[in-house]
């Protein structure tokens, strides 16, 4: 295991909560000196644990109120001709691969139902190989900490 001990799982759950927090700022919250923490996150990062400092934006207020997934059935024989066209649609927000009744689940960000709408409709069902689509609708969304990252007590 890469992770080896309470400090990496303390850094790791302060990171998640802010990737903008210093190193300094880190060595006040986890009582650790700055050497140590730099050298443990150099490490997590070339160990690729940390895969890059992201930040969180509100979609809602860049005007796409609606978030939404599609469930997808395609032929297995055009699946990367598929995925290329859906990841060139600007409201595909990303695609994974899944078990159970769909191929795929497609994730998107609108600002309104009609664009919605239109998206699924004139966008992502004309693709050759699309076989049927079902649309969830977000109605809201509730995040919790990852408890895999809690310092252990």
């Amino acid at each position: 295991m890469i992770i080896d001990d309470d400090l990496d799982r303390r850094l790791l759950y302060e990171l998640y909560h802010d990737g903008a927090l210093s190193v300094p700022t880190l060595s006040k919250k986890l009582n650790s000196n700055n050497s140590v923490l730099d050298s443990r996150i150099k490490r997590l990062v070339r160990n690729k644990v940390i895969k890059k400092f992201t930040i969180q934006v509100d979609e809602s207020k860049l005007g796409m109120g609606v978030r939404a997934e599609v469930g997808i059935n395609r032929s297995p024989k055009r699946k990367s001709e598929i995925h290329k066209k859906l990841i060139e649609i600007p409201e595909v927000v990303s695609i994974t691969e899944v078990t159970g009744r769909f191929d795929i689940i497609v994730s998107l960000h609108v600002p309104d139902l009609e664009t919605l709408h239109h998206t699924v409709t004139a966008k992502i069902s004309r693709i050759e190989g699309i076989q049927n689509t079902e649309t969830f609708v977000e109605l809201d969304r509730i995040d919790k900490d990852l408890e895999y990252l809690q310092p252990k007590s």
